[in-house]
C-alpha cells in the first residue's frame, strides 16, 4: 500500500484524538492527492463525528483548511465557530474514538472488509481494532464506562 501521507488516528492536536488525520485527508483532496477510496467518505463517518463533536460545519471546516493555517489554527478556529470541550469531554472523546468498532455496530462491517483483505484495516486506527489482539475485559467496557469514569477521578 503506498504512503497516503495521512497520520495516524490516535496523532493528537489540542488534546483530541482524530482532527489531525481529518485535517491530512481535507488538504489531501484539496491537493487531488486523495484516493477515490478516501473520497467517498469525505465529511462523513468519524469526520461527521468530529465536526458534530466541535459543533462546526463540515464544508465551513474544509474552506477554512483551504486558506490555510496549522492544524491548532484550525483547532482554534472550530473552538471559536462552535464550542471548545472540557477536558473531561475530551477524554471521552479519544476513549470513544479509541474504541470505535471493538464491539459496537461498526463492528460487523469492520469484519466484513477485513476478511475481504481491505488494506486500509491493516493499519493501525480507531476504524481497524479488530486487527488488534484485545483482551476480553477491553472488548466488554463499553462507553457508558468511561462516561462514568469523568465524574471521578479513577482515571
Amino acid at each position: 500500500m503506498r504512503d497516503l501521507g495521512l497520520r495516524s488516528p490516535f496523532v493528537q492536536v489540542g488534546g483530541l484524538v482524530y482532527f489531525a488525520r481529518m485535517l491530512d485527508k481535507i488538504r489531501a483532496h484539496a491537493k487531488g492527492e486523495l484516493p477515490p477510496d478516501y473520497q467517498a467518505n469525505l465529511g462523513r463517518g468519524f469526520d461527521e463525528r468530529c465536526v458534530a463533536f466541535l459543533r462546526v460545519n463540515y464544508k465551513q471546516l474544509v474552506e477554512q483548511v483551504k486558506q490555510g493555517g496549522t492544524d491548532e489554527e484550525m483547532l482554534l478556529w472550530c473552538f471559536s465557530m462552535g464550542r471548545q470541550p472540557s477536558e473531561d469531554e475530551i477524554y471521552v472523546w479519544n476513549e470513544f474514538m479509541r474504541k470505535r468498532g471493538w464491539n459496537d455496530e461498526v463492528s460487523e462491517t469492520l469484519k466484513r472488509r477485513k476478511m475481504a483483505g481491505t488494506p486500509r484495516l491493516r493499519r493501525p486506527g480507531p476504524h481497524n481494532a479488530l486487527s488488534y489482539k484485545i483482551t476480553a475485559p477491553l472488548l466488554a467496557r463499553p462507553l457508558y464506562a468511561a462516561v462514568a469514569a469523568v465524574g471521578s477521578d479513577s482515571r
